[in-house]
């Protein structure tokens, strides 16, 4: 049996005027080295908490050659470039052709791209591979837990498996269960059935996190159901709602063998569980002036963190946000942190003098005027770094990835990590490299909304989410849609499904 995979990663933020290049994708795919396919990507995935570390284990435990054909992502930021969109998808669908014959298709997307030319691109990619492959092949997708899910998209997929955490810490386990699933299709010991609901709903990330209510609670539920006879799967997609695109939103699928009667019952009745929840999913924001009021009058209490959501490069903002470095800095506060803030000019200016130096600093705030002005002060140069680190937390595990030159600079009470590649700062790893250790720290300001909670948030004492501007803002209010589907909550007053 040959299982051929591959896929294009990335999550776009429509409302980000920095558009996303083919050059972006060499940069963040390892380089360039796994947009080659083959060994390459067993080379870097092989043992790793990611989806294809778990294609690999679900294809050597279902005893199966698993053809891998390419391995594209980039950090998100705005639309993919339609030159950029089309010829990763030609280099796959020319090396599946090379490929022929297989027996099955994984897909390693994401769910939430948006190129200058589709609107619903995972929905394009799958649609160009069914038409390569004929509709008798079956394709499995693996999708974020933020993925926009298209009608076009369930249609064309025998079954889609989206992750159950955010933080995503199971991505090994959902790519294996789809490699040990699709080689069951395969072997026709099953027969899927996949139903599909889109609800009318919007939800933002701090409430997405499954370690919190309401989010824990519903996916112990959905694992549940997932134990009843004849359900195979069963996937909550949260969506991502910084695209301005008609799928925005929430969504579910129910997948058994065989039995559409059940599917259609199941999925009723997952979204139905959802629906119910629709008040509690939304976020409570915090200014940085209250937290670091918060942290002065409990001195005892440990490390604080403030989520900076907003700046979250995750999800396609700029990571170089002042706002809260501004107001640590005024406050004069003492024992803080922030990481990562990216500014490769700063960076290289910081390896230029040298540790020990103290340098005019001009530091971020250079990608737009919504994040904050730039910090104007002079810097000590505290340490130095390469970048290169690997990630040790429960997400990612294993992956080794690079900051590029990098540099943990004193700006008063503050040390402030400056990276020349922008990355979500969601593994302490990334700060031990730059000198920093998160528990000697009273207030840590993280750019990201939800994925630091894995590494970080055993180690803290208490976890403010962000009331800070920018386009990554957890608040419906600050953006002006114009695509969505209407009616959706809580944009529009809707009751009912």
């Amino acid at each position: 049996m040959r299982i051929a995979s591959g896929g294009v990663q990335h999550e776009t933020n429509t409302f980000s005027k920095i558009p996303t290049t083919l050059a972006d994708f060499v940069r963040d795919s390892n380089c360039g080295a796994t947009l080659a396919g083959g060994e390459t990507i067993f080379d870097r995935f092989r043992g790793t908490g990611s989806i294809h570390g778990g294609y690999i284990s679900g294809a050597e435990a279902a005893g199966f050659e698993l053809v891998p054909l390419l391995c594209a992502r980039a950090q998100p930021s705005g639309l993919v470039e339609e030159a950029a969109f089309d010829t990763m998808l030609n280099w796959f669908l020319e090396r599946l052709e090379i490929a022929k014959p297989v027996d099955g298709v994984l897909l390693d997307l994401h769910g939430a791209m948006v190129a200058e030319h589709h609107e619903d691109a995972e929905g394009a990619f799958i649609a160009a591979v069914r038409d390569v492959v004929g509709r008798e092949i079956p394709i499995v997708v693996t999708l974020d837990l933020h993925a926009n899910i298209s009608a076009r998209m369930a249609e064309l997929s025998d079954v889609i498996i989206g992750f159950d955490t955010y933080p995503h810490v199971d991505m090994q386990e959902r790519g294996h269960e789809a490699a040990e699933l699709i080689a069951r299709i395969v072997r026709q010991e099953i027969s899927p059935v996949q139903e599909f609901r889109q609800l009318p709903l919007i939800t933002l990330p701090p409430k997405q996190c499954t370690l919190r209510d309401p989010m824990q609670t519903l996916m112990q539920r959905v694992h549940q159901l997932e134990q009843e006879p004849g359900v195979l799967t069963a996937t909550v997609a949260m969506g991502f709602p910084f695209a301005d695109i008609r799928d925005t939103g929430v969504s579910i699928l129910v997948t058994t063998d065989g039995d559409a009667e059940l599917a259609s019952s199941k999925a009723n009745e997952l979204a139905s569980w959802l629906w119910e929840l629709r008040d509690d999913l939304q976020p409570e924001l915090t200014t940085i002036e209250d937290v670091i009021a918060h942290v002065n009058a409990h001195p005892n209490d440990g490390l604080v963190i403030f989520a900076d959501g907003s700046d979250n490069p995750g999800g396609g903002a700029p990571c170089d946000g002042t706002v809260a470095l501004h107001a640590m800095i005024n406050a004069d506060f003492q024992d803080g942190a922030v990481g990562v803030l990216f500014d490769p000019e700063t960076a290289a200016q910081a390896h230029r003098a040298g540790v020990g130096a103290t340098i005019p600093v001009r530091l971020g705030g250079k990608t737009d005027n919504l994040h904050g002005a730039p910090v104007e002060r002079d810097a000590y140069v505290r340490v130095l770094s390469d970048g290169k680190y690997r990630y040790r937390g429960p997400m990612m595990q294993g992956v080794q990835d690079n900051l590029g030159l990098t540099a943990t600079l004193v700006i008063g009470g503050v040390d402030v990590v400056v990276s020349s590649q922008r990355r979500q700062c969601f593994d302490a790893e990334m700060l031990r490299i730059a000198g920093v250790d998160p528990t000697g720290r009273r207030l840590l300001v993280l750019k990201s909304a939800v994925h630091f909670r894995a590494d970080f948030g055993p180690l803290a004492s208490r976890i403010f989410d962000a009331d800070t501007p920018g386009i990554h803002r957890p608040d419906l209010a600050a953006f002006d849609f114009q695509k969505i589907r209407r009616p959706v909550y809580p944009l529009d007053p809707v009751d009912t499904f």
